[in-house]
């Protein structure tokens, strides 16, 4: 599982007394370990149950899932931008990139700030903004990107902010990929629960955000701007 996986794929965890499979975000990749990391936030009884899971016990999940981060070349200058829960899916994308890569997050207050010191052992810079202004920048994480010099941007985290740092990437002239969060039943493309529309070679077309995604290069995207 590890073996196979890839910085911004994905697993569909079973949760028992659940139908739904709850889809998190692969956050760190051992290959020599063969583990995955997954860094979550508990927002209902289903990840609650997932975050009482005790060292050692067995769990049913499907893994890895989706398509991930075509890197390129990690020499290149890179920003990744992350919100909130958006935030883990990039840290296995910054890794090799090490101090090539400026990781700009935004977080609604001081303490709900995840994995700054993570990012900071890869060797990245770390900019922080906050809705509250209670840490590092107050206003949208994107305003940090003001003055950096970059030449590829990767983005998860809220749609507004997937737009914003599309339109960022448009205006610098640079590719971006950006990860998109919708919500999803069977994590296959079977379901069609988790349509996001896209430019094709013949017009406007549906893509799969589980099957096709969760990454698509920005451009690929119909953001309704």
């Amino acid at each position: 599982m590890a073996e196979a996986a890839r910085p911004g794929q994905f697993a569909q965890f079973f949760v028992p007394g659940r139908t739904l499979r709850r889809p998190i975000s692969i956050c760190g990749i051992d290959r020599r370990a063969g583990t995955l990391r997954f860094v979550f936030q508990v927002r209902g009884e289903g990840t609650a149950l997932l975050a009482r899971a005790k060292p050692g016990q067995a769990l049913n999940l499907l893994a890895p899932l989706g398509s991930g981060f075509r890197l390129g070349d990690t020499g290149r200058r890179a920003l990744f931008l992350g919100g909130g829960v958006g935030l883990p899916p990039l840290l296995a994308a910054a890794e090799p990139f090490g101090r090539n890569a400026v990781v700009a997050a935004g977080f609604r207050t001081r303490g709900s700030i995840v994995l700054r010191e993570d990012f900071e052992r890869l060797g990245c810079r770390v900019l922080i903004a906050t809705d509250d202004g209670s840490f590092g920048h107050r206003g949208p994480v994107t305003d940090l990107a003001a003055g950096l010099e970059f030449d590829a941007v990767f983005a998860c985290g809220p749609r507004p902010m997937l737009r914003a740092a599309a339109k960022l990437a448009r205006a610098r002239g640079v590719p971006c990929q950006v990860s998109m969060e919708e919500r999803m039943a069977c994590g296959i493309g079977a379901c069609l629960g988790c349509a996001v529309r896209l430019r094709g070679k013949n017009g406007e077309t549906y893509g799969m955000v589980c099957r096709d995604g969760p990454v698509f290069d920005a451009s690929a995207v119909v953001w309704g701007d």
